[in-house]
């Protein structure tokens, strides 16, 4: 997917493309090509959640959940998180330094909280992208409510493959999104080559727990208890299922903070949130 950037002034007609010449990302310097953590256990297949399927399908299941999921998006969050998934994002969006200078690509964006908190803080223009249209469309609907729509940019977009041109933001996020890409690496790289010099990369994502006796606990809520509440209050526990098990296969802090590295991010720096229920991972284009 090349991506469609949709201006948010446009928001009435969502099909009608704002004139911004996108850039497919092309290979070579600019974007590297690190050795990928995902190619470990097969160069044809993914992890999703714990099953391996082909590496071709994860996308479009990875998006049948987020279908699945959209309109309950913060139900989700809440459940899974109890609720603190909210003070995880004000710590985040704080990190990032919102300025009016600033421009903000947040990647999987979805409904829009990291981009809405950045403009409340005073931040310049946003590019709202995630690959699902659905939660794309939430968060369009969302920014008309809260009277945002005029800095945000809206685009369907893929972001192991960004239409965006080289050096064009200062800043880029991703939040509880990482996870879900087939290819991080990718992802890392892409977010690398769409940075100005100077410009940092941030990263919001469930992460491995650091106090022992947090383990037995959260692995009971993970597995047994989050799956039926995703039964009792959205109908769907197999996709509560699924995002459960995607973050015991992501990569830990330390091996998440080498793959920034090898993408060429410099200063990668880590902040377990809540025990390392969740970190904030960022870094640097210098």
């Amino acid at each position: 997917m090349t991506g469609t950037l949709y201006s948010g002034m446009n928001s009435d007609n969502p099909a009608s493309p704002d004139p911004v010449a996108p850039r497919p990302a092309p290979p070579g310097p600019e974007t590297g090509s690190p050795a990928s953590a995902d190619t470990a256990a097969s160069a044809d297949t993914a992890d999703f959640g714990f099953r391996q399927v082909p590496r071709a399908a994860k996308a479009g299941m990875v998006r049948g959940v987020f279908d699945s999921v959209a309109q309950r998006y913060d139900v989700m969050n809440d459940l899974m998180s109890l609720g603190v998934h909210r003070a995880w994002k004000q710590v985040f969006v704080a990190a990032m330094d919102p300025r009016p200078q600033y421009r903000l690509l947040d990647l999987a964006g979805g409904t829009g909280d990291i981009s809405f908190g950045w403009l409340r803080r005073g931040g310049g223009p946003v590019l709202l992208t995630d690959v699902n249209a659905n939660m794309l469309a939430v968060g369009r609907d969302r920014a008309i409510a809260r009277g945002l729509i005029g800095d945000v940019a809206l685009a369907v977009a893929d972001a192991e493959r960004l239409p965006f041109p080289d050096r064009c933001v200062d800043r880029v996020c991703i939040a509880f999104g990482l996870r879900n890409c087939t290819d991080k690496d990718a992802v890392l790289a892409e977010a690398r080559r769409v940075l100005r010099p100077g410009g940092r990369f941030f990263c919001l994502e469930f992460s491995r727990v650091r106090v022992a006796a947090l383990t037995p606990v959260y692995d009971a809520w993970s597995f047994q208890v989050l799956p039926r509440l995703g039964r009792m209050v959205a109908g769907d526990a197999e996709s509560y299922q699924y995002l459960a098990e995607s973050i015991r296969t992501f990569p830990d802090q330390e091996t998440l903070a080498g793959m920034m590295r090898r993408a060429g991010l410099a200063r990668v720096t880590v902040r377990n949130l809540s025990g390392g229920i969740a970190a904030i991972h960022s870094g640097w284009r210098l």
